[in-house]
């Protein structure tokens, strides 16, 4: 790899920053850190082959476009577990999936468009059932006290307008790694049938909204020394759940923080995800955690085979036609 100069790095905060929705993004880009436009997309070229630029697309916040999702923990005898994790990972809607250090040994993100049919509880329920899971058990978000963005185990708090079929059009879109060329969005409207003009009046108002929360690169993001990660879940009183829940996501070494619901057969309500070099030194910040904080009912689960990592494509004909095939199917032999 080629090492990257003073001019690339400028690029680089430049292409995570907003680029431009307009009919020349590169150009206007070029101008704000005084490189041409042959320079920025011949710059942005090697840097994507480099790896550093991982995408230039739309980042869209899912519930606001009417998404629903959630965690799901499920139990699967352990010879059956490689073949249980494929066929959760054939739905669309699934990003990401691990296998984990619990009875509860199969862990996965899901989120279903709001046009679905099947619904959030139906669909995962009928992935349990196609996955032979012996017991599945759906954990949306109840609330997040520290998250990052475009996260996908959350929930709405309150329901969004719908999209028109032009936005849902456009989202299609923009979710795409923008064409590195002088006018890329007319690239875009050639392979639709939407002008450029109206894709770029879309985006901006989707912007506006916040249902698209930016528009520019996803950088690879290197963090040396962090090789582990531990999901801790604690046990905590409902009634002081939103006690422990801030001052867990206020310790610099918990990246997220969620309360979920409880089932009888796993009683745990509040997690939170840590980063270490090893197994151990996770060990040690939950172990930390809990003396600060004042909590000894707790586990720590590891990821101990990942199968799943992906980013979500919204309005997905692949999703529909997944539904579509097991709408029917399961509609027939409920109704036999």
């Amino acid at each position: 790899m080629q090492d990257i100069d003073q001019r690339d790095r400028e690029l680089l905060n430049a292409l995570q920053g907003e680029i431009p929705l307009a009919s020349t993004p590169f150009a206007i880009l070029g101008q704000a850190i005084d490189m041409s436009e042959k320079e920025v997309i011949k710059r942005t070229e090697r840097l994507k082959r480099e790896g550093l630029v991982r995408l230039i697309a739309g980042q869209f916040d899912m519930h606001a476009l009417g998404y629903r999702s959630s965690l799901v923990a499920a139990r699967v005898a352990p010879d059956h577990i490689d073949e249980a994790a494929a066929v959760v990972n054939a739905h669309p809607g699934v990003t990401q999936n691990y296998r984990r250090n619990h009875d509860f040994n199969l862990w996965f993100t899901i989120a279903v468009a709001p046009s679905s049919k099947l619904g959030l509880e139906k669909t995962i329920e009928i992935l349990g059932d196609e996955a032979d899971c012996e017991v599945v058990r759906a954990l949306p978000t109840v609330k997040a006290f520290k998250s990052s963005s475009g996260d996908l185990s959350g929930e709405a708090t309150a329901a969004a307008p719908p999209l028109t079929h032009p936005e849902i059009d456009c989202v299609r879109l923009l979710q795409r790694d923008l064409p590195l060329q002088p006018r890329p969005f007319d690239v875009l409207a050639r392979a639709s049938g939407m002008g450029a003009d109206e894709i770029i009046s879309i985006g901006r108002s989707l912007l506006k909204r916040g249902s698209m929360r930016r528009f520019g690169a996803l950088i690879q993001q290197r963090k040396p020394g962090f090789s582990a990660s531990a999901m801790g879940v604690w046990i905590v009183p409902p009634e002081k759940a939103d006690e422990f829940g801030v001052k867990m996501s206020q310790n610099r070494a918990v990246s997220h923080c969620y309360l979920r619901p409880v089932y009888d057969d796993w009683p745990y309500n509040l997690y939170t995800i840590v980063h270490g070099r090893s197994i151990d030194e996770c060990e040690s910040i939950i172990d930390d955690l809990a003396i600060d904080i004042g909590l000894e009912e707790k586990r720590a689960l590891y990821p101990t085979k990942e199968y799943k990592k992906a980013r979500i494509s919204f309005f997905s004909p692949e999703a529909e036609e997944w539904e579509a095939s097991r709408g029917g199917t399961h509609a027939a032999s409920a109704a036999s």
